[in-house]
């Protein structure tokens, strides 16, 4: 089984290298931002009262998220292991899904950190073309993640194996240097 976290700010390719590691791993990709979405979408109350803090760029309240991925968590498809894009994000989160993972018998295998300068987050971040993707928003999502959420390597540092990379290059060039560090664990 094998149990990813991935950290990095928006715009860092968490997600297109979740699908790589789908492929290769066979674990089910698990995207709060996508689950949000889809929830926005069909007007859910959840999506209604997540996208009124994503407008402004703020987190969604822990115990809301929360929720929602010990549902997805306990799912017959997560048997052969996640990847969890998006969570936790803040320290309480961390723990609370460390205690909830304690409580399922699931480890976490590997944070994985993707990173990039600033500049270029924000410019991919301009060219994918979402409604919440404005030059402002972005900015605070960022200042956001640099507060809350990098402190959460600190916490899984020597509880499990982080795996530091550079988000520049190709996707295939990026995930070579990922699939090289979790082949060693896996």
């Amino acid at each position: 089984m094998l149990n990813i976290i991935f950290i990095g700010p928006p715009g860092v390719g968490k997600g297109t290298q979740s699908e790589f590691i789908k492929k290769d791993y066979s674990i089910v990709h698990i995207s709060t931002g996508d689950m949000f979405r889809e929830n926005i979408s069909n007007n859910t109350e959840l999506g209604r009262t997540a996208k009124s803090y994503m407008d402004r760029g703020d987190l969604v309240p822990d115990s809301l998220v929360i929720d929602m991925i010990i549902d997805r968590i306990k799912r017959d498809d997560c048997k052969n292991g996640f990847m969890l894009d998006g969570f936790p994000r803040t320290m309480e989160q961390a723990k609370e899904l460390d205690k909830i993972l304690g409580e399922l018998n699931f480890n976490i295998s590997a944070v994985i950190n993707l990173y990039a300068d600033k500049d270029i987050v924000v410019n991919r971040l301009l060219c994918r073309g979402r409604d919440d993707d404005n030059e402002e928003t972005i900015k605070t999502r960022i200042e956001v993640f640099e507060k809350q959420s990098k402190p959460i390597l600190d916490f899984y540092m020597n509880r499990v194996n982080i795996i530091n990379v550079e988000s520049v290059g190709t996707p295939e060039e990026v995930y070579s240097k990922i699939k090289k560090e979790l082949d060693k664990i896996n």
